[in-house]
């Protein structure tokens, strides 16, 4: 009997750097990226009031978990359902579509009726049944 190895914790990220993944690389980098954008754009003092919200925002994309999920996926949950309609509205088939069911329905009616076995059959089944041995 072969002996296989079964990989496991595979909905687990590969750890890139120490204790981080790629993705949590990527959003720290993302971070630092943003306020060197914001100290060339608009100096020290918003550098300053700025550095806070972004770290915050960053690092909750990057280490966040609710639910054992990415963060991202919270947000594009909450995206999608703000943009996407929540009311389906009934609307007629057109009349090719209608006469198609009625087609398919008239078919699927003509079920095969039950057959009368009369007294008469039954006699020949039988004699054909002793006549076999």
């Amino acid at each position: 009997m072969a002996l296989f190895n079964i990989p496991q914790f595979i909905g687990k990220e590969d750890k890139i750097a120490g204790p981080f993944t790629a993705k949590q690389l990527g959003w720290i980098f993302s971070a630092g990226g943003t306020l060197f954008v914001l100290y060339v754009v608009f100096g020290r003092t918003t550098l300053f009031i700025l550095t806070l919200p972004v770290l915050i925002i960053f690092g909750g994309l990057a280490f966040y978990r609710p639910h054992g999920q990415p963060l991202t996926t919270l947000l594009t949950s909450i995206v999608r359902f703000f943009f996407n309609p929540k009311l389906y509205i009934w609307r007629r088939l057109p009349e090719e579509m209608r006469q198609i069911k009625k087609a398919v329905s008239k078919k699927t009616e003509s079920a095969p009726q039950k057959k009368m076995i009369t007294e008469n059959k039954i006699e020949e089944i039988s004699k054909l049944l002793d006549n076999s041995k």
